[in-house]
């Protein structure tokens, strides 16, 4: 079994022109980046379009000596989905805000995640990583309490709105993998299982495995890997740090900045967290994922570029080959 590619998820260097973060990628010691769809970084509408973007990309990459396995567009993704307000202007391109008016909004954030397919395909790339919105997570406390239709009416509209991407994305050969997470239709083990069922089992729909964020939920992260072991399209390997104690604030934070000493839990870079990546490794290798492990680099107390590179590291430590023989073969008879 070769060694599983180690890249960087670029969404948080999106302030750094593409051919810089390729620079650093490279003297960090990454095999690759998983491409953020916004910066420069991969700009959809003319990837989409223009013929030669693509090959430009590639071999803009090629030259720093590094591999592209995925795109993420997790900004217009949440989109799809979600409630829309002012927030959402701040993270979506002009041509998708539009007026703003929230349908509107919705319908053009779909038109861009099928460019965004199409953008996938013309970078020689099949997975598409992001987000899917929701319509239903301000409803996650039941209180006034929450009639079970309105739940369900959550799933059907998160599979109306994206059945038809999906079908877009089977079309041009690429899957989508949404990366489970607090404000997503599928937050957890229970919720995935549902987002599945909504999208009545889509071939193109999987997802972008990061325990972080199941982890400090509570969520058996690595049970997660067994219970969809066909569907992990893609691995984020991010840590996530978490207090056993009674604190100031809960799992979602008290409405704290991140990196405010009261939360009762923080991002860390890979190592300097709770999470078990020895055990993650195991079951990776017994799912028989061999996709790339992409460094999600976030610490809101630690410089980004030290991070980045001893994270680096720590992925090819951490990262060992399944056995192709039983330790005690040498005494079958």
């Amino acid at each position: 079994m070769m060694p599983r590619p180690v890249t960087l998820f670029t969404g948080q260097w999106a302030d750094l022109s593409c051919d810089e973060i390729c620079r650093k990628a490279k003297s960090f010691g990454y095999d690759g980046l998983e491409l953020a769809c916004w910066g420069d970084h991969v700009e959809v509408d003319r990837a989409a379009t223009d013929p030669s973007y693509g090959k430009t990309k590639r071999a803009s990459l090629e030259k720093h000596g590094l591999q592209l396995h995925a795109i993420s567009n997790h900004l217009v993704g949440q989109a799809v989905c979600d409630r829309i307000d002012a927030r959402h202007q701040s993270i979506l391109p002009a041509r998708v805000w539009g007026d703003g008016r929230p349908e509107g909004v919705q319908i053009r954030a779909a038109e861009e995640m099928i460019r965004t397919g199409q953008a996938a395909k013309a970078l020689g790339v099949s997975v598409i990583n992001g987000f899917t919105g929701s319509s239903i997570w301000p409803l996650l406390y039941s209180f006034p309490p929450v009639a079970p239709n309105q739940l369900a009416e959550g799933f059907t509209d998160f599979g109306r709105r994206w059945k038809p991407i999906l079908d877009e994305y089977r079309k041009l050969s690429v899957r989508f993998a949404l990366e489970v997470h607090p404000t997503e239709i599928a937050f957890d083990t229970v919720t995935s299982e549902r987002a599945l069922e909504a999208v009545d089992g889509h071939p193109c729909f999987g997802f972008n495995y990061d325990p972080s964020h199941l982890a400090y939920q509570g969520v058996d992260y690595v049970e997660f890997l067994h219970r969809f072991p066909k569907r992990i399209f893609h691995v984020h390997m991010k840590d996530v740090t978490w207090s056993s104690q009674p604190g100031s604030s809960g799992t979602f934070g008290g409405h704290l900045p991140f990196g405010d000493r009261r939360r009762n839990w923080d991002f860390r870079s890979l190592g300097h967290g709770r999470v078990d990546f020895g055990r993650i490794v195991r079951a990776l290798n017994e799912i028989g994922y061999q996709g790339p492990l992409s460094v999600e680099w976030e610490d809101p107390g630690m410089d980004r570029e030290h991070g980045a590179r001893e994270a680096c590291a720590f992925v090819r430590r951490a990262d060992f080959p399944a056995s192709d023989r039983a330790f005690d073969a040498a005494f079958d008879t």
